[in-house]
């Protein structure tokens, strides 16, 4: 299933939360390379996991983490703002109906259709909430996958040559790129749905909207 989970509610998901962010460690320094800092619990966490920013996490049958990503809006502090600016071409995101997407990651027991799942989970915070889009920096291997689950975004910018391209995306997911992802997802948009709405109600509100102002 697909669970939304304010960071400051992980701990009441303590296997989630300590699978979610071991295989963040795993997928990012262990498998990318990349220059994260890994604590002696083993998770990989940064600066943006302390704003108590929303995590859309894909939950297994086990209780653990399969796949995950992490949502916060663009009138605080981010990513693109801070490290990726230069992306842009001297644009600005700065809105509330704007949230950046960082930290997607795939466990190594993922099946097929675990990234899917999380995009289409994307679209309904997009469709729940009542946002324009959200944002987020990928680099050239995500293009495939995005293409797959029907799911590319709108390319903002690009910086770098081959592997080492990077690109800053917007994916403002209309109705029928919702549909779309959903079918490839193999869930339908109304479970999707139901999920969305157990944990934020019928009538949902902008979780961020007091830090939004």
């Amino acid at each position: 299933m697909i669970r939304f989970i304010r960071a400051d509610d992980l701990h009441l998901y303590p296997q989630l939360r300590d699978s979610m962010f071991r295989d963040r460690a795993d997928q990012f320094k262990t498998r990318l390379g990349w220059a994260v800092s890994v604590d002696g619990a083993g998770y990989e966490m940064d600066s943006y996991d302390q704003l108590n920013p929303l995590y859309v996490i894909c939950q297994g049958a086990d209780g653990g983490h399969l796949g995950s990503m992490r949502f916060l809006p663009m009138t605080g502090p981010t990513m693109i703002e801070e490290h990726f600016s230069h992306l842009l071409n001297g644009q600005q995101i700065a809105s509330p109906r704007i949230w950046e997407c960082t930290r997607f990651c795939l466990g190594r027991n993922a099946g097929p259709h675990v990234a899917g799942r999380l995009m289409s989970a994307g679209g309904e915070i997009l469709h729940g909430f009542g946002l324009d889009a959200f944002a987020g920096v990928f680099d050239e291997r995500m293009i495939r996958i995005y293409k797959r689950i029907g799911a590319a975004p709108d390319i903002l910018g690009s910086d770098g040559q081959g592997r080492d391209k990077i690109s800053l995306g917007l994916w403002r997911f209309t109705p029928a790129a919702r549909s779309r992802v959903a079918r490839r997802s193999g869930l339908s948009e109304q479970i999707i749905r139901h999920w969305f709405q157990s944990c934020f109600g019928q009538h949902s509100v902008n979780p961020f909207i007091q830090t939004a102002q």
